[in-house]
């Protein structure tokens, strides 16, 4: 992450919540074979956790790196 994010705490923030979050939807809902990178923004300081989410949900839609379920 750049220091375009801000201080050493703001970064480190943006991390935490990051790693938070792909620690909860990635290892139930993503396809195993994939690496996922995220990208830390400012917005992310203020953005809502739940929305932050649902957001990574939506784009593993998107990008169809959905896990199949299997039967």
């Amino acid at each position: 992450m750049s220091r375009k994010v801000g201080n050493a705490v703001a970064r480190n923030r943006v991390r935490r919540r990051l790693r938070e979050i792909a620690g909860m939807v990635i290892p139930g809902e993503a396809r195993p074979d994939l690496d996922y990178v995220l990208v830390g923004r400012q917005a992310a300081l203020a953005r809502d956790f739940a929305a932050m989410r649902l957001e990574l949900r939506e784009a593993l839609k998107r990008l169809k790196a959905l896990a199949v379920a299997t039967p």
